[in-house]
């Protein structure tokens, strides 16, 4: 470990582009990793989601579109489309004080959705990591139609 600390200075003088690159990308993965913990929504795994549905009885609401929706969705789970989305709703502001866990097909949309909950005042806001494709793949139950 001695020697590498005295090498060190040598080899970012050397290879100082290499190096800057470094501190750059470890200091966007600090930042990224910040953001994350700080948030107030949460990110659940299939396994996380299925437990809170166990435990809380949650608002599911899916954004994907309506299509996706009907070919595969989770037991439960209200659609409502992206472009309708609004947590100020009636419907929506009655679920304040519940869990609500948004959905869509890769867990990219849910992430702005779930954003769009914590801004409107709700608590306890989740988001299902990879969306539907993870919950397919994990080989959990899913509910064809309307």
């Amino acid at each position: 470990m001695n020697d590498f600390l005295h090498k060190l200075p040598a080899f970012v003088g050397n290879h100082l582009a290499l190096s800057a690159l470094f501190v750059v990308l470890l200091l966007a993965l600090i930042v990224t990793q910040l953001m994350t913990l700080l948030r107030k929504f949460k990110e659940l795994t299939p396994a996380g989601l299925t437990l809170l549905m166990n435990r809380e009885n949650p608002l599911l609401v899916d954004i994907s579109p309506r299509d996706s929706f009907e070919k595969g969705h989770i037991p439960g789970a209200k659609h409502v489309l992206m472009s309708q989305f609004d947590p100020e709703s009636k419907d929506l502001a009655k679920a304040k004080d519940l869990p609500v866990v948004v959905i869509c097909r890769s867990g990219q949309t849910a992430q702005g959705a779930a954003q769009r909950l914590v801004k409107a005042g709700f608590q306890k806001v989740f988001y299902l990591g990879g969306g539907m494709g993870a919950w397919t793949q994990a080989q959990l139950p899913v509910v064809k139609g309307k």
